[in-house]
């Protein structure tokens, strides 16, 4: 006898004018099942990515660790000519920096990801139907990636400078999760427009190197003055120096900017995904057209 076997249909998905704000359970649950869906393909478009990023570069994933250590030499040497006056950190000057620029390198990368993404996923998006999502966690699984091979020359820093380790070091990579999560919410609200025009991604490389001057990467955060003031408004701050403090000093300088700026970051990242989802199928008809 032949058994019988159950073949499982995938859910059936209905197309109507009626947007899908006007019934919001109904919205998250599809955002929830193609996120779900998404993961093998976002697997194997990270793989396939990380492959072609590290086989076509000569020095391979040294330049992990190269823009950091060349950073971290340049104002070392300005601060000891006096040509740049920093006051005193909670660890080494090389270390601070070193650790600091890793950390915007990673913010950086997070926020460029999802414009990349769909920059080069456009002829994909216009001939195949997949869930979109899968092309956002890819570039997050790069992010990830990157960031474990920087961990290794943090680690090295932190062992040659003797840096004392706090027990919160623990809890680091919770505040790291949210300055990831508010480069990917930027991100993805430029993502559509940055799939129809470039000047978008020379705009966030211009936006970015003025941003990190306002970020207190290669100096404390100022306590007076205008530029105090910018330097505290700004939102990856917060972030930022939580992430540090907490995998060094273990004190906590700014606990209420952190939480705030996590809250918004998290609410702005949902809101942010549901424009994502609605404004990227009018983004593909513009670019299939």
């Amino acid at each position: 006898m032949q058994s019988k076997e159950r073949i499982r249909m995938p859910p059936e998905i209905v197309h109507t004018p009626e947007s899908l704000l006007r019934h919001p359970v109904q919205l998250f649950k599809q955002m929830w099942r193609d996120l779900l869906a998404s993961r093998e393909l976002a697997w194997r478009l990270m793989v396939r990515d990380l492959k072609a990023q590290y086989r076509q570069s000569f020095l391979g994933i040294a330049w992990a660790f190269l823009p950091p250590i060349f950073m971290a030499a340049g104002f070392t040497l300005a601060n000891d000519a006096k040509v740049i006056s920093v006051s005193v950190t909670d660890i080494p000057y090389p270390a601070y920096v070193m650790f600091s620029t890793a950390l915007w390198q990673t913010f950086v990368e997070a926020l460029n990801g999802p414009v990349q993404a769909v920059t080069l996923a456009k002829p994909m998006l216009a001939r195949v139907n997949f869930p979109r999502e899968a092309i956002i966690l890819a570039k997050l699984g790069e992010v990830f990636f990157n960031f474990a091979i920087k961990l290794i020359l943090i680690v090295a820093l932190f062992v040659w400078f003797r840096v004392p380790v706090s027990w919160t070091v623990i809890l680091a990579p919770v505040a790291l999760i949210h300055l990831i999560m508010l480069g990917t919410l930027i991100g993805m609200l430029l993502s559509p427009l940055g799939a129809l025009y470039q000047d978008v991604s020379k705009g966030i490389t211009m936006a970015t190197g003025f941003w990190l001057f306002l970020t207190p990467v290669i100096y404390p955060v100022p306590s007076q003055g205008t530029f105090g003031v910018l330097v505290k408004l700004n939102p990856v701050t917060p972030l930022l120096v939580t992430t540090r403090e907490l995998a060094t000093t273990g004190v906590i300088s700014q606990p209420l900017g952190f939480w705030i700026v996590s809250i918004m970051t998290i609410v702005g990242l949902v809101l942010t995904w549901i424009a994502f989802r609605l404004a990227l199928p009018y983004v593909i008809e513009r670019i299939s057209s």
